[in-house]
């Protein structure tokens, strides 16, 4: 079914000599939808080129951060530049004030930040921030929301409704995990229950407010007012994970979005402008709890390191360029509609959701709202799309449970080779 990829699978073999699975991120292995992962040699724009010299449309962007595209001239330009002067100081500089003032431009709720090196790193702290101000443990997440390999958030639902959580990786102490309790998705209801019960003891509630590590799922009304409802009646802060829906889902994200403020927020990838970056932030009076103004310790050697925010200075002032984010957001509405249009025309049992710049193409027969929805999905079919897909060249996330992320440099050529690819992988994956 699929094209040959004999230097890819040389690389695997040595890899898995020196890395666990040969690779350094899980999805990478292809373990969800089979065949060989790709080893990219090079992206440029938007494509990528694998060792073997095979050339695909790229709808994974570096997982979000490649929103002007790959190898974007200003931003290498803007690096190489940033890195005659020095490539780490461990000191302040005027390139981290810069670009907190432009982070801030976009999201007017941070009224205060702190940058950090990963956008796990940035939930994390946060999550220490709710907790040492308001001097609670306990924190609420959601299914199929991951806000990185922090051991308090790799945390699956317990046996009741809403129980105390249970460890979801190995190496996460249970006494730690006691302290996250989890809900489904989109279960207003659910949470107004847990708060009832257990309000007293609750920090925050921490979220992915539009999801993308599920898939993009939206928020109902009424779930967005039971977070305001908890947060008003309860004290609990509300943290929004934006490390995906930053700049993605609206160019202020999912907040403006949503029209919902959050207390603190989470940001990462497309701030980075594909460089190591996270940022946390927001209430100027929740933020001097960190050190040297408070008691809640956070630090970091490569914190606002030259390059990253050279990088991220860069991508954010062209980002603010006028319907600059508006024609990205209609090539990503196009593919919808052609994706839509390719599954109405093949009676095929699936649907596509979208926000801003990202999509997701489910193979289900309803909307998708929350985890054991998108666990019910045909992940054995998405296998067979996905195969077909990178056979048509198009290189998509390597599970179903994933958002797909489009640039500045998709075009019209680019919209019709996907859209003639989706048609292409949707009537062979269903045989």
């Amino acid at each position: 079914m699929g094209l040959s990829h004999p230097k890819s699978q040389a690389l695997l073999e040595r890899a898995r000599q020196v890395m666990p699975g040969g690779v350094n991120s899980p999805v990478r292995a292809f373990r969800a939808v089979g065949g060989t992962p790709l080893f990219i040699a090079e992206a440029k724009g938007a494509y990528l080129t694998d060792v073997d010299g095979q050339r695909y449309v790229d709808l994974v962007g570096t997982w979000g951060p490649a929103i002007l595209g790959h190898a974007r001239q200003e931003v290498v330009s803007a690096i190489c530049d940033a890195a005659q002067r020095g490539t780490s100081f461990g000191a302040p500089t005027e390139a981290e004030v810069t670009m907190a003032e432009v982070v801030q431009d976009f999201f007017p709720s941070i009224e205060m930040m702190r940058m950090v090196s990963s956008g796990t790193e940035a939930t994390m702290s946060a999550i220490r921030l709710a907790r040492g101000a308001t001097k609670r443990d306990g924190i609420v997440k959601f299914e199929g929301c991951y806000h990185g390999h922090v051991d308090s958030l790799l945390v699956k639902a317990g046996s009741g409704a809403a129980s105390f959580g249970e460890p979801d990786s190995a190496g996460v102490p249970a006494d730690l995990a006691q302290h996250t309790l989890t809900l489904p998705f989109n279960d207003g209801e659910g949470l107004r229950r847990l708060f009832a019960e257990k309000g007293e003891q609750l920090s925050c509630v921490i979220l992915e407010a539009i999801t993308g590590n599920m898939g993009v799922i939206l928020p109902t009304p009424d779930f967005l007012s039971a977070l305001e409802e908890v947060r008003e009646r309860y004290g609990a802060l509300i943290i929004f994970d934006e490390v995906m829906t930053g700049f993605r889902a609206h160019r202020g994200g999912a907040q403006a979005y949503l029209d919902f403020k959050p207390d603190l927020t989470c940001l990462g990838k497309v701030v980075g402008g594909g460089l190591p970056v996270g940022v946390y932030g927001g209430r100027a009076d929740l933020m001097s709890h960190i050190s040297p103004l408070g008691l809640v310790y956070q630090a970091g050697t490569l914190s606002g390191n030259p390059l990253a925010t050279a990088a991220g200075i860069t991508t954010l002032n062209i980002l603010k360029q006028p319907d600059f984010f508006e024609a990205i957001e209609a090539t990503t509405a196009s593919i919808e509609q052609g994706w839509n249009a390719a599954i109405k025309e093949g009676q095929h049992k699936a649907v596509v959701q979208r926000a801003g710049t990202m999509i997701t193409l489910f193979f289900s027969d309803k909307p998708v709202m929350n985890f054991d929805d998108a666990q019910a999905c045909d992940h054995e079919r998405f296998g067979r799309f996905h195969q077909i897909m990178l056979r048509e060249g198009v290189y998509l996330p390597p599970s179903g449970y994933e958002a797909c992320f489009v640039s500045a440099m998709h075009g019209q050529a680019e919209i019709d080779h996907i859209v003639n690819a989706a048609k292409i992988a949707l009537a062979e994956s269903a045989k």
